[in-house]
């Protein structure tokens, strides 16, 4: 069996995606932090002979600052996908020193590009 599950949108606390390469819906769990999350659905897709759109609820009470990796598998198996949320004060702090970082390298690049210019001209 070639499983493939693909994300196709996060939406209203849910991560959807759809599976292939099944006849049927093999059972699907979802370890954060080791932890098995309740509640994924899988259901048969509309017009199409052995896909599967897989349904998994982000409850609000895992999300926390830092970052949480949600990890699908078939149940006692092998891996098929994974989604990441980043969260928190933290994040926006790391954006804010990135930026800074760029900006200053920018400013360095433009200097000597300017003196560059400045001493071939001569």
């Amino acid at each position: 069996m070639n499983l493939t599950l693909s994300k196709t949108r996060i939406r209203a606390g849910w991560w959807e995606g759809v599976l292939t390469g099944v006849e049927a819906a093999p059972e699907i769990e979802v370890d954060l932090r080791g932890e098995i999350l309740k509640g994924v659905t899988i259901a048969p897709t509309q017009g199409s002979g052995g896909d599967f759109v897989v349904r998994v609820p982000i409850p609000a009470e895992v999300l926390n600052d830092g970052v949480q990796t949600f990890l699908i598998r078939q149940k006692g198996g092998d891996s098929l996908a994974h989604f990441t949320i980043i969260t928190g004060v933290a994040l926006e702090d790391d954006l804010r020193a990135e930026i800074d970082l760029l900006r200053a390298e920018l400013d360095l690049l433009k200097s000597s590009f300017r003196r560059h210019c400045v001493e071939t001209a001569s």
